[in-house]
């Protein structure tokens, strides 16, 4: 079976049989009669006449399967046929997750739907508002393109049975997404996902759905609520800090201006390529500030305008990316460390609760966690899952996702930790010190934590549960020079973690490595992590020392890897 994506919701049938030539026209002409869109229909007709004239067309692959609903919803290229993100699939999904609602004792509830910058988003909104009212349900709209933490946000302050945002968060300028959450403002989990799949499997022709109206406009209020909300989460300190913001063509640009313009900061230097929502995204070859060169343009004007901090959102502005000047120019802090700056912040406030983070996230926040006197929790990947853990104080994964705001945002928001981060940069600025001085002493006091990723891509999807296998009957005993001291098999869950494909190989000397199968794409990933102690030297030379003997070990762990686990020579 294919494998459901951990986060995107997307499952992908990739072994499905084509269809005959003459069932395949057939199935693309009663698409086509039911599509209520101009565009898609008439692009299906283009298709269906090319194909009678032997041309070859992606006909087959558009009715290959069908984009399935997993545990966040949908996600997927634009285009007409099930296999593609149309207003078909999404008047359907709309229409499942209605008889779910329904069947689940919400009758007569209320659903709040936000939609992003990309093509169609709006479309998408206003098609899942009508169903919803149809269905009997109030339906509130997001006002305009808007931040998908903000829509988290207002199902809660609207109490509302759910929340969809329609939104493709990071992907790629063709696709488009469909995310769905429950009344507690956190997207769904197993089995709700399969619960709402099977309801929409259900559904039967469109024309027999009844269409209401398009709903109810949320409020400005509730925006201004939000953005009150998150500014207050700064406290009362420094706010000289000279940054560099890119919202990456999304939808963040506007309200990160207001959050920092409230909590007392100076208006940021923009990227005026990338200021304002373009759902072709011109400037960037994939709109993902994990991306090479995705922030190219936001590091140049840092460099011009001699600025203090690099800030940015994904363009649904649920993830945060920070850069830092360094001796070489500026330099991309990863998610961990964002992780850690952010955990050591709140922690120095006094926030209590729980600390929390992702299997194939680092494992120093557990430990800056147990320093403080904090309960630490693992999860599988996905904010699904981190936004659920109780008493919730912080939460990450090292996809540039944070959680700082738990009680009004049950999700990842890449606003509320853009200011956390801009509030932690002024205070050891006015300190006469920097971000990287911080990460260097919780160094000092935790060993240094390095991590890196490791993804190999497969021609052939039946050699991934090979891999996977393999791995699982004939383990490693060493990699990088690093006995394998542990082997955990994910898939069989625990006390703490329900089963997932994946396999925990726990290293000599604090050293880590996950590897599971990518749920989006046909690739097996690896989350390295080693521990270094730090050794006292002057100047800091201990935690640069550090530092080269990690990448040393990572790189040592990497070859032995693509060698041992797939059989490719390093650099392959």
């Amino acid at each position: 079976m294919p494998t459901l994506a951990i986060e995107l919701g997307v499952a992908t049938d990739y072994g499905s049989h084509m269809t005959a030539p003459n069932d395949l026209i057939e199935q693309a002409r009663a698409w086509a009669a039911e599509d209520p869109d101009a565009q898609t229909r008439a692009e299906l007709e283009a298709l269906v006449a090319a194909a009678e004239r032997g041309e070859e067309t992606d006909l087959a692959d558009r009715f290959a399967g069908t984009l399935e609903f997993g545990t966040a919803g949908l996600r997927g290229a634009l285009g007409a046929g099930p296999n593609r993100m149309n207003r078909v699939v999404v008047t359907r999904a709309a229409a499942g997750l209605a008889a779910y609602l329904r069947d689940t004792g919400h009758r007569g509830g209320s659903v709040v739907i936000g939609f992003d910058a990309r093509h169609n988003s709006d479309v998408f909104a206003r098609d899942t508002a009508e169903i919803m009212t149809g269905a009997g349900f109030k339906a509130f709209v997001m006002p305009r393109t808007l931040p998908t933490p903000l829509l988290a946000f207002a199902i809660r302050e609207l109490g509302c049975a759910a929340g969809v945002m329609v939104t493709a968060s990071h992907n790629p300028p063709q696709d488009n997404g469909y995310k769905v959450y429950l009344g507690d403002g956190s997207q769904i989990v197993p089995p709700a996902d399969s619960e709402i799949a099977a309801r929409i499997a259900a559904v039967g022709p469109l024309a027999d759905l009844p269409r209401g109206d398009v709903g109810t406009v949320v409020s400005e209020q509730i925006v201004d609520r939000y953005l009150d909300t998150v500014a207050g989460l700064a406290e009362d300190g420094p706010r000289d800090l000279s940054v560099v913001y890119t919202p990456l063509h999304g939808v963040g640009g506007t309200t990160v201006a207001q959050v920092l313009e409230t909590a007392g900061f100076d208006a940021p230097h923009v990227v005026e390529q990338q200021e304002h929502p373009d759902p072709d995204f011109p400037t960037v070859s994939f709109p993902n500030p994990e991306e090479p060169g995705a922030m190219d343009l936001a590091m140049a004007l840092a460099a011009e305008t001699r600025a203090d901090l690099v800030v940015a959102n994904d363009p649904d502005a649920d993830r945060c990316a920070v850069a830092v000047p360094d001796a070489h120019g500026w330099r991309m802090l990863r998610g961990d460390e964002v992780g850690a700056l952010l955990a050591h912040h709140l922690l120095a406030r006094g926030h209590r609760g729980t600390y929390a983070n992702s299997i194939v996230s680092s494992s120093l926040l557990g430990k800056m966690a147990a320093a403080a006197g904090q309960p630490h929790e693992e999860t599988l990947t996905g904010f699904k899952w981190i936004g659920r853990v109780e008493g919730l104080a912080f939460g990450y994964e090292e996809a540039l996702g944070y959680c700082c705001d738990p009680e009004h945002v049950r999700d990842k928001d890449g606003v509320s930790a853009l200011l956390l981060v801009c509030e932690l940069a002024a205070q050891t600025k006015a300190e006469g010190r920097t971000l990287t001085d911080i990460l260097d002493d919780i160094a000092r006091v935790h060993g240094l934590h390095a991590t890196d990723q490791l993804s190999v891509r497969f021609d052939d999807l039946a050699d991934i549960p090979a891999t996977m296998d393999r791995l699982r009957s004939a383990p490693p005993t060493t990699l990088g020079g690093l006995a394998v001291e542990r082997v955990e098999d994910l898939s069989e869950g625990s006390a703490q973690l329900p089963p997932t494909d994946g396999l925990r190989y726990s290293l000599a000397e604090g050293a880590r490595v996950i590897v599971r199968p990518s749920g989006t794409e046909p690739k097996v990933k690896c989350y390295l992590e080693v521990v270094v102690p730090v050794e006292a030297g002057p100047d800091g030379g201990g935690v640069d020392a550090a530092r080269i003997s990690a990448v040393g070990r990572l790189d040592a762990i990497t070859a032995d890897l693509r060698a041992v686990a797939f059989g490719k020579p390093s650099g392959a």
